[in-house]
């Protein structure tokens, strides 16, 4: 395992866009990010489809199949990356999944240790002056554009019932 978290995430970053690369016959993503919180890993593939896969896109149908497609791709090939994932964290993948969005070509994969995992794929980026935080245990990494805020919290406690 190695020791640098930001070194981590960078290498993360480097083997999703190989693993991207291998899997697609050269198409790479524009961008990468990696966000690490707890137990969870989450690669975005920023404009990761290629030109035909977006032009199929543009209709309901041909999104549908292009999101099944990648989901189904991704559910057979995804062995070598969890075993890299593996190799670079310390930690075994137990779960793993991915999602496309068709309008912005952004497939975001998923690694998770039993979480449940909601993803949302902004219009546009928040400004970076609104939204702050690394916060506990998270980590943060891009290949790209700027590096993504994390911020995390427990979950309130439920209150006791009254008698």
């Amino acid at each position: 395992m190695n020791d640098s978290k930001s070194n981590m995430a960078e290498q993360i970053a480097q083997a999703a866009i190989a693993f991207e690369q291998r899997r697609s016959g050269n198409h790479v993503p524009k961008a990468v990010t990696v966000v690490l919180s707890e137990g969870t890993l989450v690669i975005t593939l920023h404009e990761a489809l290629s030109p035909a896969e977006r032009a199929m896109s543009k209709s309901p149908e041909g999104a549908a199949q292009v999101q099944e497609f990648h989901r189904q791709l991704f559910a057979n090939s995804s062995a070598s990356l969890r075993q890299e994932i593996k190799r670079i964290t310390g930690m075994e993948v137990r779960e793993a999944a991915a999602e496309i969005d068709p309008a912005t070509g952004a497939v975001v994969q998923a690694f998770t240790t039993g979480n449940v995992v909601q993803v949302f794929q902004l219009a546009g980026s928040v400004p970076a002056d609104t939204w702050s935080g690394n916060g506990r245990g998270g980590l943060a990494g891009v290949a790209g554009n700027a590096p993504p805020a994390i911020w995390s919290c427990n979950a309130p406690s439920k209150p006791s019932p009254s008698a």
